[in-house]
């Protein structure tokens, strides 16, 4: 008991993941008007503890990226190199010492963030770099082999290690921009894009508060969950919520809430413990009169949203408001209820609310309705990046198998996604999250002559004219060619035919546009933003018609920025973790283990290292 309130306590003073102290922001009875009182949520009695379940964990390990072309450089002695060639035994690798100074090949470190909620088998991104006093020089064209990430923690001048978290592997993708003779520091840091894959699912649970600590009350804060969610297990319907001890509550994801974690938590804090009928119409015409005041309207919706169907009426009256805050958060919550009444209004805002633009695609991507479908689709052909591919994003959520937005993966090396859609010619490359080049429009072409690297092995040059000769050579294979026409399209294919990876195709993107022999726009992670502010205009009396009618002309009275945390599913791979380089340098005198839990072994374990090396 003793150590949950603790956690729960410091659930007020520490940090942990970007959304935390925002799901923290619970509807305490000093923040509820005197009528709302008598209704307790499961936010007064709860808190999200902060523990290494709960909180954004971080795995780390040591790697070795091949593939480098003389760039690479054999390891110091250190307890990193002593670990590396450990594994490389393990693996069946002969001679690993001399694979190590070949000058091919170089020892990296290798870092990734694991969000509470993540399920097994979730793909995310893997940071790697190497170490401070290592002699690499580049890993561009590397290629990260099979790596276990682990848990790795410094306890009393000892580095101890957990199980075997995720599993990583994939082309190492460093900044096309960075120039080898200037920035050797980028040239030597890179990712993985989507090449992280949880080998488990972290768990979502609520923690009592030290005063409401007791197995009844576990109980009917878990009762009161699943009145309002439940979910299916081996075909069964069952409730989210489990009161496994007079503490602790676990949850499971519903899967409407997927890709939207933090607000999940907050609309379980937002339920009520216990309400008779009266009350609960009692405290909606409440909520009804606050959700038409922009100051108040956030928590309003989240609590109609909570209390559901019963709440729609409320919310549908809310969508006709002329102030676009009101307006935006009642559709938002008639979303998440799948309502149809909820599309229009939120392709609007999408469209030309920028504050609230992630907000609304989001919520637009839970939807099951045609007429959020149509929203989107319409989205795809706005002037906007940020629209355009938050859009894609949105319907590639909604339904990946969609055939308008499914694409294909060339080679097996990436997402590739060709839409036949108006407006500005352009293509959107991802830095995080997963391998993906999404091009707007069809037909769109390299402008000759040009002369572009695609990695370290293969040359795209042309001339001029109508023929660009896509180029490779290697010892082992001599030369190889293939002749395409300016086509982006042929050209990425002809790369990919070559053996090049996502890394390659993206530089040679870059490099076209940088030297002007791409016209389209070329945009790199054109997410919608949270944190955006907005001028919330001057408040009438709650529910007054005229005022309402009239809000599109009143003055602005101050700045403001949505009371929502970041939706999973916009969120950068990265985030909360871009700081690589946590794990122990060379400095420590302390030889990494090697774990042989049976849940960390990877099915090629010898196989893959030494096929990678002709054994």
């Amino acid at each position: 008991m003793k150590r949950l309130a603790l956690l729960w306590c410091g659930a007020a003073i520490l940090g942990g993941c970007s959304w935390f102290n925002e799901t923290m922001r619970s509807q305490s009875p000093e923040d509820l008007e005197p009528e709302e009182k008598q209704a307790r949520l499961v936010g007064d009695l709860t808190a999200v503890p902060i523990n290494m379940d709960m909180d954004c964990v971080r795995v780390e390990a040591v790697g070795l990226v091949t593939g480098l072309h003389g760039t690479g450089s054999d390891p110091a002695p250190s307890p990193q190199r002593d670990a590396l060639l450990e594994e490389m035994r393990i693996r069946g690798i002969a001679n690993p010492n001399s694979v190590l100074a070949s000058g091919d090949v170089s020892l990296v470190l290798v870092q990734a963030i694991l969000r509470p909620g993540v399920q097994k088998g979730d793909r995310f991104d893997v940071e790697i770099r190497v170490p401070s006093q290592s002699e690499t020089t580049s890993l561009r064209g590397g290629y990260l082999l099979e790596t276990r990430l682990t848990e790795m923690r410094v306890l009393g001048n000892r580095v101890h290690y957990g199980d075997p978290l995720a599993l990583v592997q994939g082309p190492v993708m460093i900044d096309p921009a960075a120039n080898p003779k200037k920035d050797r520091i980028l040239m030597c840091r890179g990712r993985i894009l989507g090449g992280g894959v949880a080998m488990k699912t972290r768990p979502l649970g609520l923690v009592l508060k030290p005063d409401h600590q007791n197995v009844m009350i576990s109980s009917r804060v878990a009762n009161a969950v699943n009145k309002r969610f439940n979910t299916f297990q081996g075909g069964i319907k069952t409730g989210v919520a489990t009161a496994k001890t007079h503490q602790y509550i676990a949850l499971l994801v519903h899967p409407r809430y997927k890709d939207n974690i933090p607000r999940y938590l907050q609309l379980i804090r937002a339920l009520p413990i216990s309400e008779s009928a009266p009350e609960r119409m009692q405290r909606i015409a409440v909520l009804q009169n606050k959700l038409l005041v922009p100051a108040t309207s956030a928590d309003a919706a989240l609590q109609l949203e909570a209390i559901g169907s019963e709440g729609v009426d409320a919310l549908l009256q809310a969508i006709a408001s002329q102030d676009p805050e009101v307006r935006f958060y009642a559709a938002e919550a008639l979303a998440f209820l799948d309502r149809r009444e909820a599309a229009e209004p939120l392709g609007q805002i999408a469209r030309d609310q920028p504050a609230f633009r992630v907000f609304a695609l989001s919520a637009l991507s839970t939807m099951q309705d045609y007429a959020a479908y149509e929203q989107l689709h319409n989205l795809l052909s706005a002037s906007s990046a940020e629209t355009r591919y938050g859009a894609f994003r949105a319907m590639w959520a909604m339904n990946a198998k969609d055939p308008f937005i499914r694409g294909e993966s060339p080679g097996g090396q990436f997402y590739y996604h060709v839409l036949d859609v108006t407006g500005p010619p352009m293509i959107h490359i991802t830095h995080s999250r997963l391998p993906e080049i999404v091009m707007f429009g069809p037909g769109q072409q390299f402008v000759t002559p040009l002369a572009l690297n695609a990695g370290n092995a293969i040359m795209v040059t042309s001339s001029g004219g109508n023929e660009i000769a896509v180029s490779k050579y290697t010892v082992r294979d001599g030369d190889q060619r293939r002749t395409v026409s300016p086509q982006v399209d042929e050209v990425i294919r002809a790369i990919v035919e070559l053996g090049g990876t996502y890394p390659d195709v993206v530089q040679a993107l870059q490099e076209g546009k940088a030297g002007g022999a791409l016209a389209s726009r070329l945009e790199i992670d054109a997410l919608p933003q949270a944190g955006q502010v907005y001028d919330r205009l001057a408040e009438g009396e709650p529910g007054d018609a005229k005022n309402t009618k009239e809000k599109d002309h009143a003055e602005p009275v101050a700045k403001a920025a949505p009371a929502r945390p970041l939706p999973d599913l916009f969120s950068s791979s990265g985030d909360g973790g871009n700081h690589v380089g946590g794990f122990v340098d060379a400095k420590t005198d302390k030889e990494p283990e090697d774990d042989d839990d049976s849940d960390g072994k990877s099915n090629t374990k010898k196989g893959f290292f030494a096929k990678m090396f002709g054994r």
